[in-house]
């Protein structure tokens, strides 16, 4: 059992023996900070990835129309893939898997809006009302568009937020009209988006009305959908089997790249999914590599204090004194100094994220860096078992010192 008088001669021996102490410990201090700094710093990457893909929904596809670049069954390259209501049709009901979905007719141009005295110019997007969950729209007031207002052709507007804010002020939009193009269109809603601000300068019209209204005939522009809690390679051949379907219809060569453009959420999402956490496991070995080094030098120097000290524990176990006794002496030295300078490095670290969290403005792939508890739990422990691994050897060798060898010692 260790003597509670152990500590002051533990605290005598670090008094008298600072430089080394100082640079042991700096050894220690330095990995935990380097281990908490480049793990903030990989949160920080974590949440600039989430940033990036906040506006979409990540488990969808969208496919775009193109134009043909290879010849195909007798027809010339160059030809224009134009999308129409038979596709969406085909492709989501055809398609195994499909979730939420939406269609996009595009109004080209900005169109003039008018209510009472206040207009402006603003981006109108045609869609279904499944476009709510693909562009994680949040409805703010009123309702989003619905399946009702596409059976019947009813002339709804949801309005963006700064569209909103434009043209009616402080007075409440819903219920209101509004004149598109010199079209009245009723407010059913206000939206906010995640997006960029542009996202909230827009107005959504179901798109059977907008078809109907500015001549768009059946013609689409992009066809979208949610896969659902699909796997990678099952999203792949979702997206495969709609490019098929859409080859059909519009006789294009299937594996012609520039026919259709079809971009996959999933596969991007996990791809960059993947390399964050190949940075964070390169982010633990490094830290821990370096941890391992204060580690590595703490042993050693704990092994010159035991060497130095061989008379004394020679005295020691002659008096009396057991081998656990002195294990635990030179374990308790050891425990010491990699704790107080590891949590030294720990809260230096945490001050540097927070440094850094404040000096550098959120950029697109890298926004508030940060340790969070699990990572403080972890480096506790972490620094526990380090000056337990660290006092090890020197404390067995310490034990193993018979006193008659001690005493002849010079």
């Amino acid at each position: 059992m260790i003597r509670f008088d152990a500590w002051q001669e533990i605290f005598d021996t670090v008094r008298h023996n600072k430089l080394r102490t100082a640079l042991t410990g700096f050894a220690v201090a330095w990995g935990i900070f380097m281990l908490v700094v480049l793990l903030g710093s990989g949160k920080g990457l974590e949440h600039g990835v989430d940033y990036q893909f906040r506006d979409d929904a990540v488990n969808s596809i969208w496919i775009s129309s193109g134009q043909t670049s290879v010849a195909y069954k007798g027809m010339q390259p160059g030809r224009e893939v134009q999308f129409d209501n038979q596709d969406y049709d085909e492709v989501t009901t055809r398609v195994p898997g499909v979730e939420y979905a939406s269609a996009r007719f595009w109004i080209f141009g900005s169109q003039q809006v008018n209510y009472k005295n206040e207009n402006g110019s603003y981006t109108i997007r045609a869609v279904h009302p499944g476009h709510q969950v693909l562009e994680r729209t949040k409805v703010v007031s009123g309702r989003y568009l619905n399946e009702l207002d596409l059976r019947q052709f009813r002339k709804s507007a949801l309005l963006g937020t700064l569209v909103a804010a434009a043209l009616f002020r402080d007075e409440d939009p819903i219920g209101k009209e509004i004149r598109i193009g010199g079209i009245s269109f009723k407010v059913v809603g206000v939206f906010d988006d995640e997006g960029s601000e542009r996202e909230r300068e827009f107005i959504y019209l179901p798109i059977s009305t907008a078809q109907r209204t500015f001549n768009g005939g059946n013609r689409l522009s992009q066809i979208l959908y949610t896969t659902g809690d699909a796997s990678l390679a099952e999203s792949e051949k979702m997206a495969g089997a709609s490019r098929r379907i859409l080859s059909v219809n519009h006789t294009f060569d299937p594996d012609d790249e520039r026919a259709i453009y079809v971009n996959n959420n999933v596969e991007n999402y996990q791809k960059i999914v993947a390399l964050t956490g190949a940075i964070r496991l390169f982010v633990w070995v490094v830290g821990i590599g370096t941890l391992l080094a204060g580690v590595v030098g703490v042993s050693n120097i704990m092994l010159v204090a035991v060497r130095e000290r061989t008379r004394e524990i020679g005295i020691r176990k002659a008096l009396g004194a057991t081998p656990a006794s002195i294990v635990g002496l030179v374990l308790q030295e050891s425990v010491l100094i990699t704790t107080v300078a590891g949590y030294a490095g720990l809260v230096l670290g945490v001050l540097v994220l927070e440094g850094l969290s404040r000096a550098i403005p959120d950029a697109a792939f890298f926004r508030n860096p940060q340790v969070d508890l699990r990572v403080a739990l972890s480096a506790t422990v972490l620094l526990i078992v380090a000056g337990t691994v660290a006092g090890f050897f020197p404390a067995r060798r310490a034990a193993a010192i018979r006193p008659i060898e001690a005493l002849r010692d010079e």
